[in-house]
C-alpha cells in the first residue's frame, strides 16, 4: 500500500474515519459513564452545622505532622525523577529511530515475526525496568529508612523480578494478539483490537486474584474466633456473600496497614494484611466495612468495565496513529513493506516501542481523571462503612492509625493530588466522619490530640 493510499486515498480515509468515529463515540460513552455514576458527593443532604473542615491539626500530633512531610520531602524526589526519566527514555525510545534501531539490533538473530515480537517486548519492557532500578532502589531506602520496610535487598530484588516477568506476560500476550490482527486484517484492525483489548482487560480482571496475587503474597484463613465470626457476620448483614476470610503475609514485605476485598460474587474473600491484626478489633472491623463497600457496589466490577471501554476506544485511537506515516517515519518505522508479507507500518515489529510509547502517553494523560474518579468512589466506601458500623469514632481512630502507621501525606498539593493520590487524604477521611455524625445526630468523635 502506498502513503497517498494509506494516508489520503479513499481506500485509506474510509477506515481511518471509521476507527475516528468509534474512538469518539467510546470515549463518549466512558465520559457520559463517568459523569452520570461517579459519587461526586458520597455524603449529600443538608448537615447541621456545616460541614466539617479537615484539619491535620485536630488529631495529628505535631510530630506526626513533622514526620509526614519529612517522609514526603524524602520519597518525593526519587518518585517524580522516576516517572520523569521513564517517560522521557520510551518517548524517546518510541517517537525517533532509536527504539526501532533497538529492537532491530535485539532481534537480528530472530526471523520469525512472532518470535520478533516476542523478543522486542521483553527486550522493552526489561530496558525500561533496568533503567527505572536506581529510582525504586532510591524510594526502597527511603522506605527502609522511615521503617515502612521489612525486606532484606534479596528479597527485594526477587519481588523486582516477579514484577517485571508478570509485566513480560501481560505485554507479550497483549502485543502478540494485537499484532496477529493487525497482519490479519491490515485495513480493519481497530476493530478487532478494540474487541480484543476489552475481553483481555475483563479476563485480568477476573485473573488477577487467583493467577498474581500468589506470586507476591501467602495467604491463609484467619483461624477461627471471634474476629473471624464477626467479620463474615458483618458480610452477612451487609448482603455481601463471602467465601472465606484470608490473611496475607504482608509483614514480610512492609509494617502498613491495609484489608481488601478479593474475586467476585460466591468467591469473594476478604483478605487482611497480617500486620493489620494487631489493631484493636473494632478497628479491623472499620476498614473491613470500608472494602465491603467496595464489593456491594461492585466496584471492581465498574472499574473493569469502564477501563474496558476505555481500552477499547484507545485501540480506535491507537489505529489512527499507527496508520500515520508521519508518525511511523519519525519512529523509524517503513510505512510499508512487501505487499506479499504486510509487514510495513502497524505489523512490522520495530514498532512495537512506539505502540509502549503511546500507551505511556495515554497512560500519563489519563491518570488525573482516573484518581479523582477513583478518590470519589473511596469516599462513598468510607460512607457505607460509617453506615454499616455506625461508629465514627473508631472510624476516625482507624483513619489516624492508618495514616500514621502507613506515614500518609496528611496535606497533600495539587500536583500529588493529580498523579499519586487514588484515595482522600487521612484529615480528609476523619472530616467526612464527623459530617457524617452531624448528619445521622449522633456524638462528634472528639479530636484525637
Amino acid at each position: 500500500m502506498s502513503e497517498r493510499s494509506e494516508s489520503g486515498g479513499a481506500e485509506g480515509r474510509t477506515p481511518r474515519i471509521a476507527a475516528a468515529v468509534a474512538a469518539a463515540t467510546l470515549f463518549a460513552a466512558v465520559a457520559a459513564v463517568l459523569a452520570l455514576t461517579t459519587p461526586w458527593n458520597p455524603l449529600p443532604g443538608s448537615v447541621p452545622g456545616g460541614r466539617v473542615e479537615p484539619d491535620p491539626a485536630l488529631d495529628f500530633s505535631p510530630a506526626e505532622i513533622a514526620r509526614s512531610r519529612a517522609f514526603d520531602s524524602a520519597v518525593n524526589p526519587p518518585a517524580y525523577a522516576g516517572l520523569a526519566a521513564g517517560l522521557v527514555l520510551v518517548f524517546a525510545l518510541g517517537f525517533t529511530p532509536l527504539g526501532a534501531r533497538f529492537i532491530a539490533w535485539a532481534t537480528a538473530r530472530t526471523r520469525h515475526r512472532f518470535l520478533r515480537i516476542i523478543v522486542a517486548t521483553v527486550a522493552l519492557t526489561t530496558l525500561l525496568r533496568v533503567a527505572g532500578l536506581p529510582f525504586d532502589i532510591w524510594s526502597e531506602s527511603v522506605l527502609r529508612r522511615y521503617g515502612l520496610s521489612t525486606q532484606t535487598w534479596p528479597a527485594w530484588l526477587v519481588d523486582q523480578f516477579k514484577s517485571l516477568a508478570v509485566t513480560w506476560v501481560i505485554c507479550t500476550i497483549a502485543l502478540l494478539l494485537l499484532y496477529a490482527v493487525v497482519r490479519r486484517f491490515p485495513r480493519y484492525w481497530w476493530t478487532g483490537a478494540a474487541a480484543g483489548g476489552f475481553l483481555l482487560v475483563v479476563l485480568v480482571s477476573f485473573i488477577y486474584p487467583i493467577a498474581v496475587e500468589p506470586v507476591f503474597n501467602k495467604f491463609h484463613s484467619l483461624q477461627q474466633g471471634p474476629l473471624r465470626t464477626d467479620l463474615l457476620a458483618m458480610a452477612e448483614r451487609d448482603g455481601v456473600p463471602v467465601e472465606d476470610v484470608l490473611v496475607a503475609d504482608a509483614s514480610r514485605r512492609t509494617t502498613s496497614l491495609n484489608a481488601y476485598v478479593s474475586g467476585f460474587g460466591s468467591t469473594r474473600r476478604i483478605v487482611l494484611y497480617d500486620t493489620l491484626l494487631k489493631s484493636p478489633p473494632a478497628r479491623v472491623e472499620s476498614i473491613v466495612a470500608h472494602e465491603l463497600g467496595h464489593a456491594k457496589r461492585d466496584d471492581v466490577l465498574y472499574g473493569t468495565l469502564v477501563g474496558a471501554l476505555t481500552i477499547a476506544g484507545s485501540m480506535c485511537l491507537l489505529y489512527l496513529l499507527m496508520t500515520s506515516p508521519r508518525l511511523l517515519r519519525r519512529a523509524g518505522v517503513p510505512s510499508t513493506g512487501p505487499r506479499e508479507d504486510r509487514s510495513g507500518g502497524a505489523a512490522d515489529p520495530r514498532s512495537v516501542a512506539l505502540v509502549l510509547a503511546l500507551v505511556a502517553a495515554g497512560t500519563q494523560l489519563g491518570a488525573p481523571v482516573q484518581n479523582l474518579v477513583s478518590r470519589r468512589i473511596e469516599a462513598r466506601a468510607d460512607a457505607h462503612a460509617l453506615n454499616l458500623t455506625r461508629d465514627p469514632s473508631t472510624f476516625v481512630s482507624m483513619q489516624h492509625e492508618l495514616s500514621v502507621r502507613n506515614i500518609s501525606d496528611l496535606n497533600p498539593d495539587g500536583m500529588e493530588y493529580l498523579l499519586w493520590m487514588t484515595h482522600p487524604s487521612g484529615p480528609d477521611r476523619i472530616a467526612m466522619a464527623r459530617t457524617w455524625a452531624r448528619m445521622r445526630h449522633v456524638p462528634e468523635p472528639p479530636p484525637l490530640r
